[in-house]
């Protein structure tokens, strides 16, 4: 419930702080005296948009808060665990700013807040009723939200949108699918004729060097011959050669290190240096003979690299690119291949999830019209107190029909749900839309409240004027249906009726008054004498004639629960 409401530069409210109790609090005042400004600050808190004049002239920004006790509301309770804030001893405090540039903020606690998250917390905490809300009945997805309600099935519902979903998401890739039959031939054949290329082709890693070196030497086997003979040439025992020249220095080192043996050392290296030559030339000499220049090998080689290359274009850059291509091409046809069966399993799935929704469906709507009976007799009974005994009024459950005008099923379900209503008798029953009169609305929309007080978690209802166009004996009736669901929730009502006023537990009068140069609205608290003044000028607009003062005092007796 709201325990206060803070207000600051909003309209012509300059500083205001206004406290709340449980029961039925009323408003009541002067026409203009800002009783609806009241009204447009917690509308603000419950996410709406602020109006042009918003900000009070000669100020920035305006400033409204509440302080909620929340602490018996669990869907509140659940919404806030959700967020990571926490109430301080069951309160929860929630700020709005507006500055004059439009801009504001949103804040939950210390927590910032969008307006769409403001909206979705405090509609869980109260309801505001005015006479332009009360055009929320004229909307049907509205009634079926109302019937749920009452019959306990929105997690029914929720469960039924949530398979709905999914049946619908199913049915999207099925048709996806199909869609991309065509593009999956054709993938197929291309990924297909890959895989036969590499296969056929049989590329190895390491490959393309190998072949490159073998081209280089074939391509250049002149030179490399002219260069071998050179080479063998300059190291062999022939005359001139390397190795005859060391034999002969061998021959001379052996002579003098006999003589000294200082050099040793020396003929030993002279030694190794013969032996290692020797060695070389023994690898060239044999490399020189195995060697041979094949025309047609120096095309096939060229011929491969070419492959290699047409592949390393088309598949990837290197030949491990193209082995990696490879296989990511013969797992995704291994795919292509199961793609029939994926499709068949997906037709399976959609034939019994939609079994399940149309099963589900078509318990809901059993449930549906069990209780629009027990709806449409609260409601009756309720209007029927209120003045409206001769008024039919419908819960109507009929088949969801589809664009083709035959039934359908949708996410909430195969039921068309419509309230409705004709106020007079021998008139057929119609749309609540059609009905002219305000207050015939308005006692629709307190029967309507009446009958879902018991499943309803919020605890706080706001009337704007819910009074509009009643008098006599109906102003007593919505006086004594407002005071009966006060037992259960927090009322605050707005009210230019003295046989509703005197039903508050907490009386505030709003009223204009003229501080320095500017016009401020103001609040009291109303007890005792001022509260019989008040209700006087609600009689009569006459706070002293004794006629008024008598009747206003009668009243407080017969209905007041707080003097």
């Amino acid at each position: 419930m709201l325990e206060e409401l803070s207000v600051q530069n909003y309209a012509l409210v300059d500083r205001l702080t206004v406290k709340f109790s449980d029961g039925m609090n009323v408003l009541s005042g002067e026409t203009g005296a800002g009783k609806s400004i009241l009204v447009g600050a917690l509308s603000l808190l419950h996410g709406s948009r602020p109006g042009a004049d918003a900000v009070r002239t000669g100020t920035d920004e305006a400033r409204v808060s509440g302080t909620f006790r929340v602490g018996d509301n669990p869907e509140v309770l659940a919404w806030l665990m959700d967020r990571g804030i926490e109430p301080e001893d069951g309160f929860l405090i929630i700020r709005r700013t507006v500055k004059k540039s439009g801009r504001g903020g949103s804040y939950v606690q210390s927590t910032p807040m969008t307006r769409s998250d403001l909206n979705e917390l405090t509609g869980l905490m109260f309801d505001i009723h005015g006479q332009h809300e009360h055009q929320s009945l004229f909307l049907e997805e509205n009634h079926r939200r109302v019937l749920d309600r009452f019959a306990g099935l929105e997690d029914t519902v929720a469960n039924l949108q949530a398979d709905f979903t999914e049946l619908s998401n199913l049915k999207k890739r099925f048709a996806h699918m199909e869609g991309n039959e065509r593009k999956r031939l054709r993938e197929m054949d291309i990924l297909q004729f890959a895989v036969n290329e590499i296969e056929e082709a049989q590329p190895r890693d390491g490959e393309e060097d190998e072949l490159e070196t073998e081209k280089r030497v074939l391509s250049q086997h002149e030179r490399l011959f002219a260069g071998l003979d050179t080479l063998y040439d300059s190291i062999s025992e022939n005359q001139g050669g390397a190795l005859s020249q060391i034999r002969s220095a061998r021959a001379a080192m052996e002579t003098v290190s006999s003589i000294d043996d200082g050099l040793t050392d020396a003929a030993h290296r002279l030694d190794d240096l013969f032996y290692e030559l020797e060695d070389v030339a023994e690898v060239v000499h044999r490399y020189r003979g195995e060697i041979t220049f094949s025309p047609q090998r120096l095309e096939e080689v060229e011929n491969r690299l070419a492959l290699i290359r047409r592949m390393e274009k088309k598949y990837g850059s290197t030949i491990a690119e193209v082995l990696d291509y490879f296989q990511e091409a013969k797992v995704q046809l291994d795919g292509f291949e199961t793609w029939e069966q994926d499709k068949e399993k997906l037709r399976e799935d959609i034939r019994e999830r939609e079994q399940s929704v149309l099963r589900q469906a078509t318990e809901l709507s059993a449930r549906r019209k069990a209780a629009a009976g027990d709806l449409s007799a609260r409601i009756l009974e309720s209007l029927k107190q209120l003045g409206m005994s001769k008024t039919a009024f419908e819960v109507s459950v009929e088949p969801r029909l589809g664009e083709s005008g035959k039934p359908s099923c949708g996410p909430h379900g195969i039921d068309r749900i419509a309230f409705l209503i004709s106020p007079n008798p021998g008139e057929p029953l119609k749309a609540l839309s059609a009905i002219a009169s305000g207050g015939e609305i308005s006692r629709v929309m307190l029967a309507l409240k009446s009958a879902l007080s018991d499943n309803d978690h919020v605890g706080c209802m706001v009337f704007d004027e819910i009074d509009a166009g009643i008098g006599g004996e109906i102003a007593v009736a919505v006086g004594d249906h407002l005071s009966e669901l006060s037992s259960s929730k927090q009322i605050i009502c707005i009210t230019h009726l003295a046989t509703i006023a005197v039903r508050a537990d907490t009386h505030i009068m709003v009223e204009k008054a003229i501080r320095g140069d500017r016009t401020v609205t103001e609040v009291a608290h109303l007890r005792g004498d001022a509260r019989v003044d008040e209700i006087s000028r609600m009689l009569a607009g006459d706070k002293t004639g004794s006629a008024s003062r008598n009747h206003a005092e009668e009243l407080l007796r017969k209905y007041a629960t707080t003097r």
